[in-house]
């Protein structure tokens, strides 16, 4: 796959503390657990392994998947204890039902095909996906609303993936989403 809209910044911008104070990584992660004990999660589009640091550092077992290995290989530096695969969310390489908690952080709008990429999370997760995405509105910081996703669209696409629980999360400055069977 070509990725046309994959991002590939700065790491040392992907993990300055202006960026992690705006995604709320404490908070995201807790929404993430919460009425949930995963022992394994995959981030899916690790980056920089921003959040597979905070999953690590609440004991769950990590595993990173980026289709970029410089990224990967920085996501090692800072996950000592992960596993990081060279992969797109539209092809995970896992067999079903291999992760308790799937994570998708700002990687959603970044697929070149984002009905395959939940369907492919669904495949893979045993209790629940997790979708982080940008508002849908115009703003100074993250991607051109070209890019973004509705609410109602990420919405649709998840019930046609089969899943049958969907919440949306208002948060400061993102929009979570949590999907389940």
């Amino acid at each position: 796959m070509k990725h046309e809209k994959r991002f590939n910044d700065a790491i040392e911008r992907l993990r300055s503390a202006e960026r992690t104070e705006l995604l709320e990584v404490d908070r995201v992660v807790d929404l993430c657990l919460e009425g949930i004990t995963p022992i394994s999660v995959l981030d899916v589009g690790t980056g920089s392994g921003v959040f597979a640091e905070e999953f690590a550092r609440r004991g769950a077992e990590v595993t990173g998947l980026d289709p970029n290995p410089h990224m990967l290989e920085t996501a090692r530096g800072f996950i000592p204890g992960g596993t990081f695969v060279e992969g797109a969310a539209e092809d995970i390489p896992f067999p079903d039902d291999s992760f308790d908690l799937v994570y998708l952080g700002h990687v959603l709008h970044e697929t070149d095909d984002t009905q395959l990429a939940l369907e492919e999370a669904r495949r893979v997760t045993r209790m629940r996906v997790a979708v982080l995405e940008w508002p849908y509105r115009e703003e100074e910081t993250g991607p051109p609303l070209a890019h973004r996703l509705k609410e109602e669209t990420v919405i649709a696409l998840a019930r046609q993936a089969g899943f049958t629980r969907v919440e949306t999360l208002q948060l400061s400055h993102m929009v979570l989403f949590r999907f389940e069977e």
